[in-house]
């Protein structure tokens, strides 16, 4: 726009032209270098700066458009990469100025501080998701307990009723026999200790049985929740793993079929502890070498070494201070989907190494419920892609795994499409 021409002229005509084309309502695109079209373009109602994404790090250009900012040219970055000898590129930026190169420079920082921005708005967006599942899950559990409530408060009631009626006899019978004993001071002492203890029994009896049925009621509500959460953890597994937990569980009420369980192979439902920092959790899934342990909402992948099996009665007694550690962590997890860098670089590592890195990136992501994350290993000989692959297909909750575009890396990236 506006070339052919000096510069200063030819962004003077463009900028003038531009002005009368956004007066009269034109609808159009403008490809320009003109730095006074670009400052024209921020302080304008009509008009808005746009520009192709560019990495400066590789030199190369990423074919993305990106709104609402203004590019630069990368003349000098670009005369560097061709060869151009670094003092003659040194005077160049000396007579263009200092102003010049710290436009450009600010531009460029500029263009870096949005895309992190987008990213942090992006977390935080999911984060916000994650919460409304956690608050729509709590409301559900509410209108349980109050349904429970309301049956109970129900119950009560009816038996209240029975109780009254069954009072109303007595005091009867009571008074007929006072009258009936013709004022005779033994037989109404009588009588009436008879009906007070009779009273004093029905408001033990009332108040245990209220408790009675209210434990009952909440132990009821407990074990439906235990059975939706089992049921939930077979079809993940697309096995039924779980059946085995019952009868374990029930078998080993007793020390010695405690001790007896507490020596075999480690199963799905098995209560463990972790060795290295003493907390404790649930087996939810065997992969081979790899035990996958739930602890509250964290979930993660270990050595059977790195493990140790315990009774249900002795994880039922950590339960407390397990459930206080789970709430310190849900603060620790929403600082980590701030955090979370959806890509890792691996190339470099062995193999061994680089696995178990992948295998922490993917239990994060997961747990963050993240959809998609890459992982670059680079080409080589195709070994270590290879072997990531044939790990991520063993892996509940991804879905897929595929190569990245041609023009971002390839093959050389793994994208893994999250469930």
């Amino acid at each position: 726009f506006g070339s052919g021409t000096e510069p200063a002229a030819g962004g003077a005509i463009a900028e003038t032209i531009l002005s009368e084309m956004e007066r009269r309502g034109v609808f159009g695109v403008v490809t320009t270098h003109y730095t006074n079209l670009k400052f024209f373009a921020e302080r304008s109602r009509g008009a808005i700066n746009g520009a192709m994404m560019f990495d400066t790090a590789k030199i190369e250009p990423l074919y993305k458009l990106e709104m609402g900012l203004p590019g630069n040219s990368f003349a000098f970055e670009l005369a560097r990469k061709i060869g151009l000898p670094e003092e003659i590129v040194k005077e160049a930026e000396e007579r263009a100025g200092n102003d010049y190169v710290d436009i450009e420079r600010q531009l460029r920082k500029i263009s870096k501080n949005k895309r992190a921005i987008e990213e942090r708005l992006n977390r935080i967006k999911s984060t916000d998701r994650t919460l409304e599942s956690i608050t729509d899950k709590y409301q559900k559990e509410l209108s349980q307990i109050q349904q429970v409530k309301r049956e109970i408060l129900e119950e009560a009631k009816m038996q209240a009723e029975e109780i009254l009626k069954e009072a109303n006899r007595r005091v009867e019978a009571t008074i007929r026999e006072i009258k009936e004993a013709q004022a005779e001071k033994e037989r109404t002492k009588i009588a009436r200790g008879s009906l007070k203890e009779f009273a004093q029994s029905l408001q033990q009896s009332e108040e245990n049985e209220r408790d009675r049925k209210i434990a009952a009621k909440m132990e009821q509500l407990k074990e439906r929740q235990r059975r939706k959460e089992e049921r939930r953890r077979r079809e993940a597994e697309g096995k039924g793993g779980a059946e085995g937990k019952g009868a374990a569980e029930g078998n080993g009420a007793a020390d010695a079929n405690e001790a007896a369980e507490l020596g075999r192979e480690l199963a799905v439902g098995d209560k463990v502890r972790i060795k290295s920092n003493g907390l404790t959790g649930e087996v939810t899934r065997l992969n081979g070498k790899r035990i996958t342990v739930t602890v509250g909402n964290i979930i993660s992948t270990l050595a059977p070494e790195a493990l140790e099996r315990i009774s249900n009665r002795e994880y039922n007694s950590t339960i407390k201070s397990s459930s206080r550690f789970v709430g310190d962590t849900e603060e620790s997890i929403r600082n980590r989907k701030l955090n979370f860098q959806t890509s890792i670089d691996i190339r470099g590592e062995r193999l061994s190494d680089a696995l178990e890195i992948v295998e922490r990136f993917i239990d994060d992501a997961v747990m963050l419920n993240m959809k998609e994350v890459k992982i670059l290993h680079g080409k080589g000989n195709g070994i270590l892609k290879e072997e990531i692959r044939k790990y991520l297909r063993t892996v509940g909750g991804v879905a897929s795994c595929t190569d990245e575009d041609i023009r971002y890396g390839g093959s050389g990236i793994t994208v893994v499409h999250l469930e």
